[in-house]
């Protein structure tokens, strides 16, 4: 293992003894992008690391991007700077719901939202996703006739990597309209997209908010900095963009601007590794949805008689840490996450450690 990745303090890295191989938690192995590098560098030689001031750079380099690369002229008065992605998401809620209503999410699901849902008072309505990864319309309409108005999706899926096509969010939007639902759309992951066309909830609806942020794509979640996008952000207090960081402003306003050439290497990094994975995979395990964005890969461990929590099983046996299925959801027993967001040489020596937990 490089010496370099060992000698990083940050979650990933530090959570387990030395002889353990994380490859669980959502944080990429690679250089940081040589624009935000730069970035980051001039501003603390220049001690440049105060409050968040005029931010047009940022949002005129964030406009760009996600024209250039995402096919989506977002209004930039309708973006509010938030400390992240969940801080957003919660800050809606408050905005936008009353204590006790009912939101709906898709596990298996980011487990945060179970808990952040439940932080600001809100209850949480899970509708599974289907076993290939697809929503399931009819019981998500039962939901918003039923009184619960509130969807968080989460696009692209994590942790299957679903990317949802144009007729399965337009579907959505309809039924969103048909009730007068508001649909909070987590895009984190979008920019990592590569097997299939990512199609951003703004081009489909002008109903319901967006979240999104450089965090995962430029793997800087550390810089504190997400955005929400959609007339439902006007409603948010200006104030939260004091408890962001201007590292994070930035770190994005360099990334978005000039870090294309870096972004399209690690997607073909990653996309190389998801495309081997299958077939690397010991018996008895798979991958439950083929991922078409994102380093994340959702295991299906149910024939390997590992038990309830095989990620458990391959960190005693196998000194691999990845996350258990356990925290997506309470039918997720014999599912484990693995993240891939690595060098092809990292990945098979994770697999190797999962092959040797086996009994």
């Amino acid at each position: 293992m490089d010496d370099y990745l060992r000698a990083r303090r940050s979650e990933k890295w530090s959570a387990y003894p030395e002889d353990v191989l994380p490859a669980w938690v959502a944080e990429m192995d690679f250089p940081l992008a040589p624009p935000v590098r730069e970035a980051l560098h001039r501003a603390v030689d220049l001690g440049d690391l105060g409050y968040i001031g005029n931010v047009d750079g940022l949002l005129e380099a964030m406009a760009g991007v996600f024209a250039r690369r995402l096919e989506w002229t977002i209004d930039t008065s309708q973006v509010a700077l938030v400390t992240d992605v969940m801080v957003g998401m919660k800050e809606l809620l408050l905005a936008h719901t009353q204590p006790g209503d009912g939101v709906i999410i898709n596990p298996p699901c980011y487990p945060p939202y179970y808990d952040d849902i439940r932080h600001v008072g809100r209850r949480l309505v899970e509708v599974w996703l289907r076993a290939d990864g697809a929503l399931d319309y009819d019981w998500i309409e039962s939901k918003f006739a039923g009184g619960d108005r509130v969807l968080l999706l989460c696009s692209p899926h994590n942790p299957t990597g679903r990317v949802y096509t144009r007729p399965e969010l337009e579907h959505l939007a309809q039924l969103a309209d048909r009730h007068d639902a508001l649909v909070i759309v987590d895009e984190v992951h979008a920019p990592l997209t590569f097997g299939a066309k990512f199609v951003p909830w703004g081009t489909v609806s002008s109903r319901g908010a967006v979240l999104t942020s450089a965090s995962k794509a430029f793997n800087v979640p550390g810089l504190k900095l997400g955005f929400v996008v959609g007339e439902p952000a006007k409603a948010l207090p200006r104030e939260l963009r004091y408890h962001a960081g201007y590292a994070g402003v930035i770190a994005a306003e360099a990334a978005f601007r000039d870090g294309d050439a870096w972004l399209d290497e690690t997607i073909e990094t990653i996309a190389t590794n998801q495309r081997a994975l299958p077939s690397l995979l010991p018996e008895g395990i798979v991958v439950a949805v083929r991922p078409k964005s994102s380093y994340l890969a959702w295991l299906d461990c149910r024939r390997t008689d590992l038990g309830d929590d095989p990620a458990q099983a391959f960190l005693e046996r196998g000194r691999v840490a990845l996350t258990s299925g356990l925290r997506f959801g309470s039918q997720c027993a014999g599912f484990a996450r693995l993240n891939v967001g690595t060098t092809p040489e990292l990945v098979e020596e994770a697999v190797r450690r999962l092959a040797s937990a086996l009994p």
